[in-house]
């Protein structure tokens, strides 16, 4: 493959030119990046944006600094740096995504069979009212601490406060 050739023709946006780029170069690219993220399908999307970056960005290409696979290759780390240091990249590798949980508990038709099977809604509903309504709602229908405190029309940090004591005198009673 004849670099200048393919440059020249990159810089006059000629499509054909990025097809054949990505043609050689998506394997080794994709490898970088994956090793860097660790997720293919993120991985996919970066390589997407990458051949993006340099279909719009090749005129800043100069090729005394370097071959065009090393500048893509940069482009490629960067930008998989970037997805790995973003703060919606890291929140997703920390939590699952709270649809998953509702999901199932509105697709279980049993759930109050199955928290009674193993006695603890029994144990629950032995705690005080508000307190069997924060655990309710946290544990059994996977609301969060903010959508518990607008259901309930309390301020978060009431919500928080009572989930920690309620939690605490949960432990003591199973202690029992």
């Amino acid at each position: 493959m004849d670099q200048d050739f393919i440059i020249k023709k990159l810089q006059v946006k000629d499509s054909q030119a990025l097809e054949l780029l990505y043609t050689h170069y998506s394997e080794s690219l994709l490898g970088v990046i994956n090793n860097i993220v660790r997720d293919s399908e993120i991985s996919e999307e970066i390589l997407q944006d990458v051949f993006i970056k340099v279909w719009n960005n090749i005129a800043s290409y100069n090729n005394k600094k370097g071959r065009l696979f090393t500048w893509m290759l940069n482009i490629a780390r960067n930008a998989a740096i970037d997805k790995v240091r973003s703060k919606s990249f890291n929140n997703s590798k920390k939590n699952l995504h709270a649809d998953f949980f509702v999901d199932i508990i509105e697709d279980y038709d049993d759930l109050d069979q199955s928290t009674n099977a193993i006695g603890l809604r029994k144990i629950v509903g032995k705690l005080a009212e508000k307190c069997y309504k924060i655990i309710d709602f946290i544990y059994f229908k996977g609301f969060t601490q903010k959508e518990t405190a607008e259901a309930l029309e309390i301020p978060i940090g009431t919500v928080k406060t009572r989930n920690r004591n309620c939690l605490g005198e949960l432990r003591t009673m199973l202690d029992e």
